[in-house]
């Protein structure tokens, strides 16, 4: 029996500007190896037997009418040795977003340029991008050869400023083929009018340049989780998803991010029954031996002891294409889709922008205007778990989104990525600035002396109702006061965040600045917080406590029960009905404080007595 090994797959983008003839030369790429249906051929040959070789490729109405192209059109044909995927991306300046993304997961960059104009300003434009982009091969096709009567002088000069261009980006690969699209010569038949080049067909390029696959060593793998299926009966959950870098089989010992559960593969899927170990880039679905909590957007990673996993990120370094027609500028707020996960991000700073005529990068830009190429960082509202974009092409890259309109406004490529602990930072390139007005002046004129209550609590433990009365009973003796609710902090300055726990934490440390301020103005500061984790609530007291500023915890210590009996956002039946994931008393934890200054159970309790009991401690601390 003859074993026939399976064809490789190779992506191919191509590039160039308008006019170089990329649809023409796809049309006999695609016409010469056979790859085309005959009612397709026979749409494009007129009554002569002339097949419109462009208008192949050309598949939009506007495309054909302008003689461009405008969208990215993938199309596919094979020979004996291999299975190509080609990107035909546009030439028109407009649209060099779409050559940035058709070129993201290519294998190789197909260069055109026109022998008659040579190296042009989308030609560095390109090849810029197809640098950034770190695609492995670049091949420059200098077509119409025919058009300069098949000069060799000619092709030499343009392969010399290629080859400039390719050294001043730091591409070492870079094969220089000169052909005619229209007439066929050296696309898949060598041409007998250049026997003054000896190198490769651009086919036979394609066919023998060498391909590296994703990393197949255990210990890289990557499983972002697409899809989480219900148990069935006699079957546990499924974890669905695209191996983008690494192996797996049964038996493999997996860790999940970013929670850090550990656990083991039991069941492995494929869509090939007789393959045992997936490989990446294969699509997979497996079974754990324990029922942990895994969702989408969730990594797997290989447990091993030599394993390498991504940070947790919250700050990115990225090189970005800006892909939206309003400028991008620090300070914006988006989401960033990477892999499988979405999550909120805050432009921090624009480094750079690339200038595409001369390929030097200007400093510190105002803004990233459309088809504008920067470098930028971005500051996420929970943990992103990215590998660079050097290290893992699939790993390393995201998409922008508008939140208003679900546009797709950018797409980037990370450079690095960092770990952001809130309230462990220190920053060196400021400097507190205390106010000129003295505390005690500032409290002596207003006969009040500021302070922070921090009510902390179960969901419907009766917090709120609490703080809601505390702060009128303040008010109506003529004492300043303000309550800030959770729910209306997310509102506003934490409405970046989620309920994961780093966005938790972040809105924890938010909301304990906010209350020193308030504190240091006089104000009696009243937060009415879940804060489930005694370490975030530390934060906040540390913050007021390093201020000379009173900070009291009260413990809202109304049982589970009860709050569920009560349930008045209905988040305890959604979250029984496994509608809704994370509520703290009910799969998520609850630290209940070890010495606070007050705690009390709201089950049955008055409601002045429970306020008078506040204002006891608050004058214990001579808050008057």
């Amino acid at each position: 029996m003859t074993i026939t090994a399976p064809r490789q797959l190779l992506r191919l983008a191509t590039a160039g500007s308008v006019d170089d003839g990329k649809s023409t030369l796809i049309g006999r790429l695609l016409h010469d190896t056979g790859s085309l249906p005959i009612d397709h051929l026979d749409a494009v040959t007129d009554e002569d037997g002339n097949a419109d070789l462009a208008a192949l490729s050309d598949g939009l109405r506007a495309e054909r009418e302008q003689g461009i192209t405008i969208d990215v059109a993938y199309r596919f044909f094979s020979t004996a040795s291999r299975s190509f995927v080609l990107a035909d991306t546009p030439g028109h300046e407009r649209y060099t977003r779409n050559m940035f993304t058709g070129t993201s997961n290519a294998h190789v960059a197909m260069l055109l340029v026109d022998a008659r104009t040579g190296v042009l300003r989308q030609t560095r434009r390109h090849a810029r991008i197809a640098e950034l982009l770190a695609v492995p091969h670049v091949v420059a096709v200098v077509n119409k050869i025919d058009l300069v009567g098949f000069d060799e002088a000619r092709f030499r000069e343009v392969e010399s400023d290629l080859r400039i261009l390719a050294g001043h980006l730091g591409a070492a690969d870079l094969t220089v083929i000169p052909v005619s699209a229209t007439l066929g010569d050296n696309v898949v038949h060598r041409s007998s009018t250049t026997p003054w080049y000896a190198g490769p067909t651009l086919l036979e390029y394609l066919e023998s340049v060498e391909l590296a696959a994703p990393s197949a060593n255990t210990a890289q793998l990557r499983l972002p989780v697409q899809w989480v299926a219900r148990p069935t009966e006699g079957r546990r959950r499924r974890y669905t998803g695209r191996l983008s870098a690494g192996t797996l089989t049964v038996g493999d010992e997996v860790v999940v991010l970013p929670a850090g559960a550990r656990s083991t593969v039991t069941a492995l899927d494929t869509l090939d029954p007789e393959r045992s170990v997936a490989v990446a880039p294969l699509s997979v679905s497996l079974e754990l031996a324990d029922d942990i909590d895994v969702a989408r957007g969730d990594l797997i990673v290989s447990a091993r002891a030599d394993a390498s996993a991504p940070v947790p990120a919250r700050e990115i370094d990225a090189t970005v294409c800006w892909l939206g027609e309003t400028p991008l500028r620090a300070g914006d707020r988006i989401a960033v889709k990477h892999t499988s996960r979405t999550v909120r991000a805050t432009v921090q700073a624009l480094h750079t922008r690339l200038d595409p005529e001369t390929l030097d990068e200007h400093d510190s830009p105002a803004e990233l205007a459309l088809n504008d190429i920067g470098r930028i960082t971005l500051r996420t509202s929970t943990v992103v778990l990215a590998d660079t974009y050097a290290e893992n092409r699939d790993g390393g890259a995201f998409i922008l989104i508008d939140e208003s309109s679900n546009d797709t406004i950018g797409a980037g490529t990370v450079l690095d990525s960092r770990e952001v602990v809130p309230g462990a930072q220190t920053r060196r390139d400021i400097t507190w600035h205390p106010s000129s007005l003295d505390r005690g002046r500032r409290w002596a004129a207003t006969g009040q002396r500021g302070a922070t209550i921090w009510l902390t609590g179960l969901p419907a433990s009766g917090k709120s109702t609490v703080a809601v009365a505390l702060e009128r009973t303040l008010v109506d003796a003529g004492r300043t006061a303000y309550l800030l609710d959770g729910d209306n902090v997310r509102h506003g300055i934490s409405d970046d965040l989620g309920f994961s726990p780093g966005d938790r934490a972040e809105n924890i440390r938010r909301v304990g600045h906010l209350t020193r301020l308030f504190a240091d103005a006089g104000v009696v500061a009243i937060a009415s917080m879940v804060s489930p984790l005694r370490s975030d609530r530390t934060i906040a007291r540390a913050l007021n406590e390093a201020a000379g500023l009173p900070f009291l915890e009260i413990h809202v210590s109304t049982p589970v029960e009860e709050c569920e009996r009560r349930d008045p956002k209905g988040l305890y039946a959604r979250a029984r009905a496994g509608e809704l994931r994370g509520l703290t008393g009910v799969d998520a934890p609850y630290e209940e404080p070890d010495d606070p200054d007050l705690a009390f159970d709201t089950t049955g309790a008055d409601l002045d007595e429970l306020v008078q009991r506040i204002l006891a401690v608050l004058a214990r601390h001579e808050v008057r």
